[in-house]
């Protein structure tokens, strides 16, 4: 990461274009770490690879035997040492990232599109999940019992209505896909449903505190708190993002809703509801393209939350827009022609990642302009060459006792590389001691292009040794068998590397006719011994050191 002080605050703090793209398999969806060090993605063959967002690489990759379905959706914990993972054949999978182990497996009776695990423990046993035709429910990891969630307020007095719900051929109650969150510390769940409705739910007791009414009375699709849960955003099926400012106390919620209930007894149920609702939650923005009224995929926030983000849901485009919190429209990126599936902004910098229908992830970064003044104030940027005239005194010596004296570090003092100091980005930094924030590199296996080139060598070596293995052995010209197990080749790293063979026999009987025999027709032995070993395809020492010898 750049260092904040050299960027230009005038260039805007959102991505621009293509930074890079990341390729395994093919990639559903897509999530950060807290702290934006690691990327999860789930795939369409039931796996979840880590990726070191670092440097780029595989860090880890948690495959289950028992699920080959794609992934639907994929959640850390906060603390980045469990992945809760949910498949399209209706299991849950929580996983422990640093044995690359499964913990718990459950299968639940429809498909969960979405899974949250809950935000207020670093070991959580509780999560969120939105099925496909079912209720939102809350899921016991440790058990595996699940509780419903109310989805609409005819639900609390009169019972259910025909309008709202219906049989499936298994017996199970079917609704709208429906939206829901935790709030930042996991007190309530927010539940969106199909009649443009937010409900205020305590998951403890299944009660509804306040009911929100969105404008137009669309279907909610999706929900989404910023990181420090100031903002709702809500994504409704008559293609518009809303923001609502959330006015509850964040470490309180419960008990504010208490009170505010107690002093509304006087009102029937649902309109109380309603002015519950008033206080908790106020709208503040609404986003939407109202020249071509695209549907939107996947809306987010900015890891500070000043950015809005959404992608365009329309097929054959690889759209993302992106608005300040004012609700101006600051910037559409467009990519490869593939329709855009799932993205997420990173937590801490200006880099959004969005994931293509064919299963590639593509990272989207800002485009820095090199300002080499922000280093050096007195440096003069030259748009061409310039011929350069020397000051008069430029050049000229300078006594000692005028050089400007050196600084007063103390360069004896030891510098403390291991304290990591808090992050401000973060309100309750100090989680980061046991917080998981990299995964130990693991050695990868060869590229399929290093093991070619190393068979094509392998079989040139055979050819020139007249020999059907590279460590076969074989008969050399005087009959004797040669060992070719130490031929040159290249190693694992793709090095060429020469190693001196065994003589043959003949070649040291010349050696020790030489040593015997130093004076004796020295050129016609020199010049015997350079064609034997020429003779023997090298498989002696090099005729330069015989000689020598």
């Amino acid at each position: 990461m750049m260092n904040a002080p050299v960027i230009d605050p005038l260039q805007g703090d959102f991505p621009e274009v293509i930074e890079e793209y990341l390729e395994h398999g093919c990639m559903k969806c897509i999530a950060f770490n807290r702290r934006g060090t690691l990327l999860a993605a789930g795939c369409n063959d039931g796996s979840c690879v880590i990726w070191d967002f670092e440097t780029r690489g595989i860090a880890k990759e948690l495959r289950d035997n028992e699920c080959s379905s794609p992934i639907t959706s994929i959640c850390w914990s906060k603390c980045g040492n469990r992945i809760l993972v949910s498949a399209a054949d209706k299991s849950l999978s929580l996983w422990d990232v640093t044995g690359g182990k499964r913990i718990t497996r459950i299968v639940l009776q429809q498909t969960p599109l979405q899974a949250r695990l809950h935000p207020g423990s670093s070991t959580p046993s509780l999560c969120l999940a939105c099925p496909l035709s079912c209720a939102p429910m809350i899921v016991d990891l440790n058990t595996g019992n699940t509780t419903s969630l109310k989805v609409s307020v005819s639900e609390i007095s009169s019972g259910p209505t025909p309008a709202s719900r219906n049989k499936c051929s298994d017996g199970i109650t079917s609704f709208t896909p429906t939206a829901a969150c935790f709030s930042k510390y996991g007190n309530l769940v927010y539940v969106g449903n199909s009649k443009g409705e937010i409900l205020v739910i305590d998951h403890k007791d299944g009660k509804v505190h306040a009911m929100v009414p969105i404008s137009g009375g669309s279907v909610v699709k999706n929900m989404v708190f910023s990181r420090n849960g100031q903002y709702l955003l809500t994504n409704s099926n008559d293609r518009i993002i809303r923001i609502y400012e959330n006015l509850l106390h964040l470490k309180d919620e419960v008990r504010a809703l208490e009170n505010l209930n107690e002093n509304l007894n006087d009102l029937d149920d649902v309109e109380k509801l309603k002015a519950v609702g008033s206080k908790c939650l106020t709208l503040f923005r609404e986003f939407q393209d109202s020249i071509t009224k695209v549907h939107w995929k996947a809306p987010c926030f900015s890891g500070d939350g000043e950015w809005v983000v959404g992608g365009s849901a329309s097929k054959g485009e690889h759209k993302i827009y992106i608005w300040d919190r004012a609700g101006h429209l600051v910037k559409i990126l467009e990519g490869p022609k593939e329709a855009l599936i799932d993205l997420a902004w990173h937590p801490v910098r200006p880099i959004v990642v969005s994931v293509s229908l064919n299963g590639i992830v593509y990272i989207w970064a800002k485009d820095y302009t090199e300002n080499w003044s922000a280093f050096a104030p007195d440096f003069k940027e030259l748009e061409e060459n310039e011929e350069y005239v020397e000051r008069e005194d430029e050049f000229d010596l300078i006594p000692e006792s005028e050089k400007v004296k050196g600084s007063d570090v103390n360069e004896d003092e030891e510098v403390d590389i291991v304290t990591v100091e808090k992050d401000p980005a973060f309100s309750d930094s100090e989680m980061s001691q046991e917080e998981l924030c990299f995964l130990p590199a693991t050695p990868s296996h060869d590229v399929p292009e290093q093991q070619d080139k190393f068979l094509e060598c392998s079989s040139k070596l055979v050819d020139s040794n007249n020999s059907g293995s590279p460590f076969s052995e074989e008969a050399g010209p005087n009959g004797h068998i040669m060992n070719h197990a130490s031929s040159p080749v290249e190693d694992a790293g793709g090095t060429r590397i020469k190693r001196k063979r065994k003589p043959s026999e003949k070649v040291l009987e010349l050696q020790a006719e030489k040593v015997k025999k130093p004076s004796k027709s020295s050129k016609s032995s020199k010049s015997k011994s350079k064609s034997l070993v020429d003779e023997d395809n090298g498989n002696g020492y090099y005729g330069d050191e015989l000689s020598d010898e």
